[in-house]
């Protein structure tokens, strides 16, 4: 048998170095996929849970559905939310109507900016920006809520008193969270549509009437309709990501901290993929 040299004991060591920094960006990739797909899991698994507890409290007569904690957690997380999202929604109003005008002028088309607006603000702004608001002014409070009550073992003690936290703690805040969305992207939609109308007629020169019939011609009913399915959608993501992040909570302040953090991200990430799915559904369907 041939011998083995200095050169080739060398070279057996640098192999294992090399295929280590290959395939080390395939491993932070697969790490973080699965750690992706995990979490969406939870995710899921939790949806269900807190639905079938909706189930059992609407249409079970051995568990009541807890109207008062429903109604709390919609006049916290909906009716505290309308004011800023008209203020965002009417300041985004206004500024399309505004960057609009330039460019529809130089086809003398300025009217046309209803059109636009209206289509526009009904089928995606007007449920996006409710829920971008909503993320960040009720999904962070909601996650670290919750997040704060498994620090302090609160959690603990309802499991220990007997007492489901699913159905106790996430399931009215599921259920706000769709609901107030919900209302809030007609609020939201409805707010932008009167600033725009009001910049238009008063600094843009186009006659009310002009304006309302432009928007009445191009608004249809399925536009109105697609905007509300989207803000029910989007608040039951923001609901349930919100409450299993605060759920799943270790390491104390930093942890909950943390929890804020990523509800406020993944919130906004699957807002947007939700939002390009519907539409590439409603565009499919020939629902435009």
């Amino acid at each position: 048998m041939p011998e083995r040299t200095l050169q080739d004991d060398d070279q057996a060591k640098q192999l294992p170095l090399l295929v280590l920094i290959v395939l080390f960006p395939f491993a932070i990739i697969g790490r973080r996929a699965i750690g992706i797909l995990a979490h969406t899991g939870e995710v899921f698994y939790l949806l269900v849970d807190a639905t079938q507890w909706l189930w059992r409290g609407i249409f079970g007569k051995k568990y009541r559905l807890g109207t008062n904690a429903i109604v709390s957690q919609i006049c916290r997380i909906g009716v505290q939310s309308i004011f800023i999202v008209a203020l965002v929604s009417g300041s985004v109003g206004l500024i399309l109507a505004l960057q609009l005008s330039p460019p529809l002028d130089d086809f003398g088309q300025r009217d046309k900016i209803a059109n636009i607006i209206t289509v526009a603000v009904l089928r995606e702004l007007g449920p996006l920006i409710g829920a971008i608001v909503l993320t960040g002014f009720a999904g962070a409070s909601i996650a670290a809520e919750i997040g704060t009550m498994v620090v302090s073992e609160e959690i603990e003690a309802l499991e220990a008193s007997a007492l489901n936290p699913i159905r106790f703690l996430v399931m009215p805040r599921l259920l706000a969270a769709s609901v107030s969305m919900t209302a809030l992207g007609v609020i939201s939609s409805f707010c932008a549509i009167i600033a725009a109308l009001a910049i238009s007629v008063s600094m843009l020169g186009i006659p009310y009437q002009t304006y309302v019939d432009n928007m009445l011609t191009q608004a249809k009913l399925v536009d109105f309709l697609t905007g509300v399915v989207k803000g029910g959608i989007f608040g039951t993501l923001i609901g349930i990501i919100a409450c299993a992040n605060g759920l799943k909570v270790t390491g104390g302040a930093a942890g909950v901290g943390r929890a804020t953090t990523y509800t406020v991200v993944e919130c906004i990430v699957a807002i947007v993929v939700a939002d390009l799915v519907f539409t590439a559904i409603f565009f499919a369907l020939g629902m435009f």
